[in-house]
């Protein structure tokens, strides 16, 4: 007998001709997660895939495998030889182990026979191993229509027998549609985003914006702390860090004060565009939900993406912030984001922000800036950082 992670794919199933590549991927990113526990085996063979993890710590083998974004669920099981005497002795050793640690008083048993030359049907195989339960265990009830837990008994290759199912991410595993260049700040939205997008099987690389020393090393290493976390989804990031500062001293002189918002956003949309063709980047994403912001009004968003050519996903769009801070909970960036660190878009922040930019006017204050230049030694003096999942 063995234990064994039974890992199930969702949205994948439906990839056609298409699917051993996905599959495969997934595998791949399962096997990235858990190198540094040591070789643990995985596999896949009738629809789902199994990880071998007889000696290693449970819980930390489930926890990094319901990160690999693609799955839906998994399930810690005992894998063992298809005959109804193990059958009986590992439901009953199982069930002796949910009383111990959950005190269970009802159960119920659900079988499935994938294995169709097994000389039991499910519906007996779930009656005998009920049974066996009842006669075995003391103080134990069948409950079929609210148990306290479902022992499941499946028949494939092998017999499995498990109780429990950790729900994961779902979408897409990483890298099967294209790479993104993620605008991260240090907030609440941006890392969301970056999540989301990298859900769908975007790989990502980020760049943020600082206004040192207007702005401290440490806000920027809280942004560096928030790729790490993202890195245990996305796997390595690649953060492009750029001094906004002299662009900032330039609007703020050259152009009216209630632009400034709006300007230097097209410059960050610019600035990162330039980045992300340099890294072969196929689109941009932004944290930007319609009017949580003076510069994300709908004239805003038209403005701002006017400045780029490439594609801008905004996958914030239409959450409420309620939404999001529940997001950033669930995949553990909101407290790293709440910390009280300053941010480069509250230097030389205007007192009424126009929050209807008229395009003609915002070029036409553009037209008083040499673009170009500040651009282009904008992006000459980046700092690149690389965040491993290892960190």
């Amino acid at each position: 007998m063995k234990k064994v992670l039974i890992v199930r794919y969702g949205e994948i199933a439906l990839k056609g001709l298409n699917k051993s590549y996905f599959i495969n991927k997934l595998v791949n990113h399962i096997q990235a997660n858990l190198a540094d526990l040591g070789r643990l085996h995985v596999h896949q063979a009738g629809g789902l895939i199994y990880v071998d993890m007889d000696e290693y710590d449970q819980d930390e083998v489930i926890d990094r495998v319901i990160k690999v974004f693609g799955i839906v669920s998994v399930s810690p099981a005992y894998k063992f030889d298809k005959n109804m005497d193990s059958i009986y002795e590992v439901a009953v050793k199982h069930i002796n182990e949910r009383i111990e640690e959950d005190g269970i008083k009802t159960f119920k048993v659900e079988s499935r026979r994938g294995d169709k030359s097994f000389p039991m049907k499910s519906p007996e195989i779930s009656r005998m191993v009920g049974g066996y339960i009842l006669s075995h265990t003391e103080g134990l009830k069948v409950d079929v229509h609210n148990p306290e837990i479902i022992l499941h008994v499946d028949v494939r290759d092998k017999a499995y027998v498990y109780s429990k199912k950790v729900y994961g991410y779902g979408g897409l595993p990483l890298g099967t549609n294209g790479t993104a260049m993620v605008l991260l700040s240090g907030g609440i939205d941006s890392p969301v985003a970056a999540w989301m997008m990298a859900k769908r099987g975007m790989e990502i690389e980020a760049v943020h914006y600082h206004s040192y020393p207007f702005t401290s090393e440490r806000a920027k290493e809280k942004v560096v702390d928030l790729a790490r976390i993202l890195a245990k989804y996305c796997g390595n990031i690649r953060l492009h860090c750029v001094n906004l500062l002299p662009i900032q001293k330039e609007i703020n002189e050259k152009c009216p004060e209630e632009e400034m918002t709006i300007l230097s956003r097209r410059f960050m949309m610019k600035i990162a565009e330039r980045i992300a063709i340099k890294r072969q980047c196929n689109a941009l994403v932004t944290g930007e939900s319609i009017g949580q912001v003076a510069s994300q009004t709908i004239q805003g968003l038209t403005v701002t993406n006017n400045a780029v050519n490439i594609p801008v996903f905004r996958p914030l769009i239409a959450l409420d912030k309620v939404d999001i801070m529940d997001i950033a909970k669930k995949i553990n960036t909101y407290e790293t984001s709440i910390l009280p660190y300053e941010d480069c878009c509250t230097v030389f922040l205007p007192k009424r922000p126009v929050t209807k930019p008229r395009l003609d006017k915002i070029l036409q204050s553009e037209s008083n800036l040499d673009v170009e230049k500040l651009i282009e030694e904008a992006v000459k003096g980046m700092e690149v950082i690389e965040v491993s999942v290892e960190e």
